[in-house]
């Protein structure tokens, strides 16, 4: 499975490794799992990529990540357990998106304006190059306006993203001034993916909120904690100026940790917090979605890819 989180102050992540004794600057708090199967709206909840809480609602915004019907629900969210309430599709600026060419990743409630600002992937293929815009949307889940995406990561030839692996973490920084996102893998031109001896590096991209780029770090991931696992940044949260939450998380079908890094020069440096696994939260699956709550507890949330063998799981935390 997986399991790993990581503080930073400019990141806080998560991944998955061999079990290690956690931080006491994180506590458990609570843990569910939601019915398999379950209908809202005329789709079925599963997919979920990303979270946020909107203050001015009282209720949770949940990002699904259905290349077929991109949409997010609206819902509750406690220590006491979770309520899906309403479901909203995606729409493009020209309608409907074509099946298979948009796969959101992560969601933010901007308290500007109450839209949403969500990342994405786009696609790569032999015969498609979709670049991964980072828009805004309205409430009702009709387009606003994209941020131009840049240069380094659109999707080229020889280089960008690697398939499945663009812009999946997400926040805003600075009150909102600032939009900062995570590549969850390594660009083509920054070298290969990890393996079990050494960590990928990937990067992350702070923007205006119209889009002009003004610093760019490496990040430098973990390696491999077992044969035949991946590893990727799925979420990133501004905890405080200039402190930010990565979930830098490792995903095995059988078988993650926690970090705290800081800027220095162009890169960031980490330090250990907590294995997730160490939590009483039974099998973690594949968490890819991190949010504060408005009590301050902090919610990661598990995207099943609609498979019978994983779960829709929520996480809790205290985190100091």
């Amino acid at each position: 499975m997986l399991r790993r989180l990581l503080l930073v102050p400019v990141l806080l992540g998560l991944c998955a490794t061999p079990a290690q004794a956690h931080n006491p600057e994180v506590r458990f708090i609570a843990a569910h799992v939601v019915p398999k199967g379950l209908v809202v709206g005329g789709t079925t909840v599963g997919g979920l990529s990303g979270l946020d809480y909107d203050r001015r609602t009282g209720r949770w915004v949940l990002i699904s990540d259905d290349r077929v019907a991109p949409r997010f629900y609206e819902g509750k969210l406690s220590r006491r357990g979770v309520e899906f309430t309403d479901v909203h599709s995606l729409v493009g600026p020209n309608g409907p998106y074509v099946p298979g060419t948009v796969d959101p990743e992560d969601v933010r409630v901007d308290r500007w304006a109450g839209d949403l600002l969500w990342s994405q992937d786009g696609d790569r293929t032999p015969t498609t190059l979709i670049d991964p815009p980072v828009q805004f949307s309205k409430r009702d889940g009709a387009f606003h306006r994209a941020l131009p995406t840049p240069e380094d990561v659109k999707m080229k030839p020889e280089s960008g993203p690697r398939r499945n692996e663009a812009l999946e973490g997400l926040t805003f920084a600075l009150g909102g001034t600032l939009v900062v996102t995570a590549v969850e893998g390594p660009l083509l031109q920054d070298g290969p993916p990890a393996d079990e001896t050494r960590g990928a590096v990937s990067r992350m991209i702070v923007q205006t909120r119209q889009g002009q780029v003004v610093a760019q770090y490496r990040y430098q991931q973990e390696p491999l904690f077992a044969a035949g696992a991946s590893t990727g940044v799925t979420a990133m949260l501004e905890k405080s100026p200039g402190v930010y939450l990565v979930l830098e998380r490792s995903f095995h079908q059988q078988l993650g940790n926690k970090f705290e890094a800081r800027p220095q020069g162009t890169t960031l440096k980490k330090r250990f917090l907590a294995d997730i696994g160490a939590f009483p939260v039974g099998r973690v699956d594949n968490l890819e979605g991190m949010a504060l709550g408005p009590d301050g507890t902090l919610w990661l949330v598990s995207d099943d890819n609609f498979s019978s063998s994983q779960v829709t799981q929520f996480i809790g935390l205290a985190v100091r």
